[in-house]
């Protein structure tokens, strides 16, 4: 009787492991694969349990069924989900690595089509704006999708030879490392700028994620808001209030942010990180 408890306590432990597992890599899997969480969140629990019906997976992820229904819609769509002749249907991921390779190929033949027609498009554009002229006054617009919102950051850091600020939370910075944010922080760093990363930290077992994400300096501080904060002094900011929101209801196209080079706005921002970063710790003494 003993074994038989000792056996029961340990599949269900490893079954917690499993659901916490599928819940931090919802968001990764988000990023890479360009889906809603909720999208990768199924698709996950569907690797995880295997062919099941849509209402038993409702049940099995403690989720509405309408709800799930929609997303199961959306992931067959994408070929990522498909489901049997069988009554009732059952829903069955797929291979994942299959569904990386297509995501895959779906984004090199957009940006094939990119490269391809770029300097036509360019070209057509000067013809038709021949006196172009450069705009000095402050501007500002509303950003919509997380994927704008990386691209106008990805943009801000490659063009920038100052110190640049990023605060923000660890689930944005999680996201991040999946696009080229990454790879434009070096780009900063070699024409000269610094990457100044602020972020809180409620568990030491994320430590890793905050190092990974290669900011050429990093502190932990308090941070009063879910928004994010990405300012250059005297150049441009890009700032969210909150990002996204953190239910089963969350939507990438659901993230905005407010892009602007207004001098006054950028350094007033600027100075308000300049505070925070003299009262966080570096991210050696934590």
């Amino acid at each position: 009787m003993n074994v038989n408890h000792l056996d029961v306590e340990h599949a269900e432990k490893n079954e917690l492991e499993s659901i916490k597992h599928v819940d931090s890599l919802s968001y990764q899997l988000s990023s890479i694969l360009g889906l809603e969480e909720m999208e990768a969140h199924v698709y996950l629990n569907l690797l995880r349990i295997g062919p099941i019906s849509a209402s038993a997976l409702a049940k099995e992820i403690d989720v509405e069924r309408t709800k799930t229904y929609r997303t199961i819609e959306k992931l067959l769509n994408q070929n990522i989900v498909s489901t049997t002749f069988s009554k009732p249907k059952l829903c069955v991921a797929a291979n994942p690595e299959e569904v990386l390779k297509m995501v895959l190929q779906r984004k090199e033949d957009d940006l094939k089509l990119l490269k391809d027609s770029r300097e036509d498009v360019v070209k057509k554009i000067k013809e038709m704006v021949p006196n172009n002229r450069l705009n000095n006054m402050p501007t500002f617009h509303v950003v919509q999708g997380r994927a704008n919102i990386y691209s106008n950051i990805s943009k801000l850091l490659e063009d920038s030879s100052n110190d640049v600020y990023i605060v923000t939370t660890i689930k944005d910075i999680s996201r991040m490392y999946h696009t080229s944010i990454p790879d434009k922080i070096k780009i900063c760093e070699k024409n000269g700028g610094r990457v100044l990363l602020l972020t809180e930290l409620n568990n030491e077992k994320l430590l890793p994620f905050v190092k990974r994400f290669g900011a050429t300096e990093t502190r932990i501080g308090k941070i009063r808001s879910k928004g994010r904060i990405i300012v250059e002094k005297n150049k441009q900011m890009v700032m969210s209030d909150v990002i996204g929101k953190d239910n089963e209801n969350s939507n990438i196209e659901s993230d905005f942010a407010f892009s602007t080079n207004s001098n006054e706005m950028v350094n007033n921002i600027h100075t308000l990180c300049s505070l925070l970063w003299n009262k966080s710790k570096p991210l050696e003494k934590i």
